[in-house]
């Protein structure tokens, strides 16, 4: 598995005018849950009176909004999965056609299913998140967050692109095999999940790099760039 070819392939996949369109949906909306959010917070602190501790407002309004961007900063993984699960398939497909045209068209799970690993993920990821939380203060905090955003969001990820072509055991049994690498791989958008702005396109980029990497694990036709490179393929 070569993850470097895999990511090139997938920030070349975030250029093209397709899947720019879904990206913008997908950012679009997550902007607007949390402008509104912010709004509804803003509009809550005005109607709040301090008549006899006026100095407190302002301090108040400055945290409730330092609060805010912290939750963007590490809530919109969770957040953005679920609306990117919305697009999941179109984007899968539009990889699949583009570079693996020869083989066998992927099948999207049942919605039902879908829908539960997006819920399932958006918990746990939430739950692994604000419990790493107070460790910012100890100074471990984002390596915590990096470490435990790479493994889940290499394992949905993962599982969820593969979900196409396979079983959910044969998903299982092909990422047990490559439990290293695929960690590994999950490392990259578990980085840009930190970095604001750049956390809004990790669940495009992630279904357009994992569906890469599958098609790099399983025994199906690859394309020249990730066939055969790298050490790390086994």
């Amino acid at each position: 598995m070569n993850i470097i070819a895999a990511a090139r392939l997938a920030a070349s996949d975030l250029a093209s005018t397709a899947f720019r369109k879904v990206l913008w949906k997908s950012s679009g909306l997550t902007l607007v849950l949390f402008l509104t959010l912010f709004a509804a917070i803003q509009l809550a602190l005005s109607y709040l009176d301090f008549p006899q501790h006026s100095w407190a407002e302002p301090i108040i309004a400055i945290l409730a909004g330092a609060g805010l961007i912290l939750a963007f900063v590490f809530l919109a993984v969770p957040v953005t999965a679920i609306f990117a699960g919305l697009y999941l398939d179109q984007i899968a497909e539009l990889v699949e056609r583009t570079h693996y045209p020869a083989d066998p068209e992927g099948k999207p799970p049942p919605a039902a299913l879908s829908v539960l690993l997006g819920l399932r993920f958006a918990l746990i990821a939430l739950l692994v998140n604000l419990l790493a939380l107070p460790l910012l203060f100890l100074g471990i905090g984002a390596v915590v967050m990096v470490l435990a955003n790479a493994y889940l969001l290499s394992r949905e990820y993962f599982e969820m692109t593969s979900l196409r072509h396979m079983s959910r055991e044969e998903a299982a049994r092909l990422r047990g095999e490559h439990a290293r690498s695929i960690f590994l791989a999950g490392l990259l958008p578990a980085l840009m999940a930190l970095v604001p702005i750049a956390n809004l396109i990790v669940p495009i980029f992630s279904t357009s790099y994992f569906t890469h990497i599958v098609k790099s694990l399983a025994p199906l036709r690859v394309p020249e760039s990730l066939a055969g490179r790298g050490t790390g393929r086994k």
